[in-house]
């Protein structure tokens, strides 16, 4: 017989800690239960330790409370059997016949503490107090661990980064990333950071792109009260707020050359005065900046500045697209699959050597952002712990079937040779627009009845393959 007051969902009963108490007096069980839950735990109760080990596998707690004197399985043969399940959780011995002898076993076997029965809630509730902060400091590490921006890959399009990446973060030189949408530049920009010795300051990120161009004077430079309608209170803009530490300027080619002049006087400077504001204000701020855009063709078309340029592109990285770098697909898959995991707090689904090989013959479009944005689809999506070729997306199952684009030599005509790329042309910029019809036709320059037309011809289906 056993007996639980956990929530009736699994990520909500790991949302507290979750004692175990496997006792053969069920009064035991029921009173200490109680005691625990009025602290916030949540309980499973065992009246046996065959009982307590299927109890322990599958609610997986934070803390056991375990009787040494029960029929069958004795308390010390079942905290040993549990140890070997998970020797990292503590286990409390209780007894009602305690000696020094029993204590003394239970301590080398690896018994957290040992308490005699009767038992006093002075002696439970700091036991379980310790057990709670240690587990949240252990929780907390564990978040740390998994939400750092780890810049992974050591393929041979790696290398070089990696070893840029160690020699420069810890000066203080200026760095421009450039590289395809969603290669990751906003990770290698908080790596820099994080190797730097402004680690401890803040890491301030901008996306220049979408902030409207009447705005980002006031965002980037804060404001006085009464600089403008609205201004009911003075604000700080971003080059301050980063001060000390780092500021991230996204998609520094999307800036206006209005604002490109305002930026480049504050960066040669390091000073400014906020909007409506006279006072000078002098900050010290590292900066890296970003673009998917090639600026030395935007300087040549009139839409970047050229001195802003040389300010920025003092030590530059460009980071491959995924497609250049496969050899990295497996560890990044496993990475975001162990995120995953983790934030839906189910066990880690183990992918298909076959995903693996259909995995590094698709072009990825849409790069790291569009791997991630997958793993995360299937780990929601597939019912059950095994990631395989049936659960991929139609799409991507059949563009590494036709291979990547500069790979094509089976048409045998220029007419389908031409009709191959187009379809794949198409099919990236569904993709890239999720998969949005009148999107992807304004972005490629065609009338949407034309786009239709083409996709019937292609035998594509957007809706199908957006499911």
């Amino acid at each position: 017989m056993t007996g639980e007051t956990v929530s009736s969902t699994k990520s909500k009963a790991k949302k507290r800690p979750l004692a175990l108490i496997i006792d053969d007096e069920e009064s035991i069980c029921h009173s200490l239960a109680g005691v625990l839950s009025d602290e916030g735990w949540g309980t499973v109760t065992a009246l046996n330790g065959q009982a307590g080990m299927i109890e322990f596998k599958l609610h997986q707690p934070d803390l056991v409370f375990l009787d040494v004197w029960m029929p069958g399985l004795d308390g010390i043969e079942t905290m040993q059997l549990l140890k070997d399940m998970n020797p990292e959780v503590p286990i409390i011995i209780m007894s009602g016949h305690g000696t020094i002898e029993t204590a003394v076993r239970a301590t080398k076997l690896g018994a957290f503490d040992f308490i005699e029965k009767p038992m006093s809630i002075d002696k439970i509730l700091p036991l379980a107090e310790q057990v709670a902060s240690n587990r949240l400091q252990k929780l907390s590490a564990t978040v740390r661990n998994l939400k750092k921006p780890d810049l992974i890959g050591s393929s041979p399009a790696m290398q070089p980064i990696q070893k840029q990446l160690s020699i420069v973060a810890p000066r203080h030189a200026w760095v421009l990333i450039t590289g395809e949408n969603g290669t990751g530049k906003e990770v290698l920009a908080m790596n820099i950071h994080t190797l730097s010795p402004r680690a401890e300051k803040p890491f301030i990120a901008v996306n220049c792109a979408a902030i409207p161009e009447e705005l980002i004077e006031s965002e980037l430079f804060g404001h006085e009260k009464g600089a403008f309608t609205g201004a009911v209170s003075s604000q700080r803009g971003r080059f301050e707020q980063a001060s000390g530490g780092t500021l991230f300027l996204d998609e520094i080619g999307d800036m206006s050359l209005r604002t490109q002049a305002k930026i480049l006087r504050v960066l040669q400077e390091q000073s400014f005065e906020r909007l409506g504001g006279e006072e000078t204000i002098k900050v010290d701020v590292r900066v890296i900046a970003a673009t998917n855009k090639i600026l030395e063709e935007e300087i040549a078309n009139g839409q970047f500045r050229e001195d802003l340029f040389y300010r920025l592109n003092i030590v530059p990285f460009n980071l491959p697209p995924l497609r250049e770098r496969t050899e990295d697909l497996e560890e990044l898959t496993k990475h975001f699959l162990k995120i995953m995991s983790f934030d839906l707090n189910e066990p880690k689904k183990v992918i298909d050597p076959e995903v693996f090989a259909i995995m590094k013959h698709y072009p990825w479009p849409g790069n790291i952002r569009e791997l991630r944005n997958l793993i995360e689809r299937l780990c929601i999506m597939v019912p059950g712990n095994a990631i395989t070729r049936a659960d991929l997306p139609e799409n991507i199952v059949l563009r590494s079937e036709n291979g990547p684009l500069d790979s094509r030599n089976e048409a045998s005509t220029l007419r389908e040779a031409k009709s191959d790329f187009e379809r794949a042309f198409i099919l990236d910029k569904l993709q890239e627009n999720q998969w949005n019809v009148s999107k992807t036709a304004e972005a490629i320059g065609i009338e949407r009845s034309n786009l239709h037309r083409k996709l019937k011809l292609f035998n594509i289906d957007p809706k199908q393959l957006k499911d």
